[in-house]
């Protein structure tokens, strides 16, 4: 029981801490730049390379690309399952280890089914 108890609470979802990124009024990019430089028979040519800063518009771009799935119910969810399954199908000193890896198991696929 004190085994399953542990399962059970091992694979609670921790909290996320959701930082906000400070507000600016101007947005840059760094751009990798290279430019060629032709020359000649006796003065080979070269490629010159720099980089310059580029105004975005701030959170424009990157506020459409969130990504707002969350899977921490499959998971839990999943992982409770492939315990009991991993508890229910292994005898003796190999419930140290079915349980745990079950458990695993069930999180990951518990996870991709919630759509994570």
């Amino acid at each position: 029981m004190k085994l399953f108890l542990l399962a059970l609470f091992s694979f609670y979802p921790f909290l996320q801490v959701k930082a906000t990124t400070p507000k600016s009024v101007t947005c840059t990019r760094t751009e990798y730049r290279e430019e060629y430089i032709p020359g000649t028979k006796s003065n080979p040519g070269y490629v010159r390379n720099y980089e310059i800063d580029v105004e975005i518009p701030c959170g424009g771009e990157k506020a459409q690309n969130i990504d707002d799935n969350d899977c921490s119910d499959g998971s839990v969810i999943g992982g409770i399952l492939g315990a009991g399954i991993a508890l229910s199908s292994s005898r003796g000193k190999d419930r140290f280890w079915a349980v745990p890896a079950g458990g695993t198991a069930g999180a990951l696929i518990g996870c991709q089914v919630d759509g994570g």
